[in-house]
């Protein structure tokens, strides 16, 4: 079922899914939504590899994801999920109002992008909206962040392309660092870090990790 026919079926549910590493702030907003009638919460997360798993496992109408995780970003999830299940819409939620998020966050797919100190009325709201298939993000700053992207130079496109945790990841091969050892400095499994460098690779069209190095410490110096 699309996003967009729930408002119009009455007594369908509209079918939530959390992500969030702070149990006591996943708590409150399920306790929020679960007091408003029509909103179901179908699963939880406090990892971005749990609510992969999850999600596409209960296959929720909204997904509200936490920006930052331990193991990753609920942007790069937005992504994944987004590519995956184009049914399910995705609502960022944080605590920090940066351009680069917005710009990853529009990058990603998601529907909207909404700071933690929003008030609950405003949250209810804005899930049915995202429900519905509406976009929260303002057409001004769309428009500014794609505007950016064509402006900018050859390598700035290739940076706007990556995630956060990806640039990281980026910067610390750029160092010569091996998959465990930017492991260790970013607290990963090593099968996750090869899982961004394989990512990133295809992202920046290159095949060899020095490749990758190699446009690391160029980017580094400029």
């Amino acid at each position: 079922m699309e996003g967009a026919d729930l408002m119009t079926e009455p007594g369908v549910p509209i079918r939530i899914f959390l992500l969030d590493d702070h149990e006591v702030v996943r708590r409150g907003i399920a306790d929020l939504l679960t007091s408003v009638p029509g909103f179901e919460i179908v699963g939880e997360a406090g990892t971005a590899e749990e609510a992969r798993n999850r999600i596409e496992a209960v296959r929720p109408d909204v997904a509200i994801l936490d920006a930052r995780l331990p193991d990753g970003s609920g942007i790069d999830v937005c992504r994944d999920i987004r590519s995956a299940l184009p049914s399910t819409y995705c609502l960022i939620l944080t605590s920090y109002d940066d351009q680069d998020a917005v710009l990853a966050a529009v990058l990603a797919g998601a529907s909207g992008y909404v700071l933690k100190e929003v008030r609950g009325s405003a949250l209810i709201d804005s899930v049915r909206q995202v429900a519905m298939g509406r976009s929260l993000m303002d057409p001004g700053v769309t428009a500014r962040v794609m505007q950016q992207i064509r402006d900018g130079s050859p390598t700035e496109r290739k940076l706007a392309a990556l995630t956060e945790r990806e640039r990281e990841v980026l910067d610390l091969v750029a160092e010569g660092l091996t998959n465990r050892q930017i492991g260790e400095r970013l607290f990963l499994a090593e099968k996750t870090v090869k899982n961004y460098v394989s990512s990133l690779l295809s992202k920046l069209g290159m095949q060899r990790r020095t490749q990758a190095a190699v446009f690391g410490a160029e980017v580094r110096r400029e």
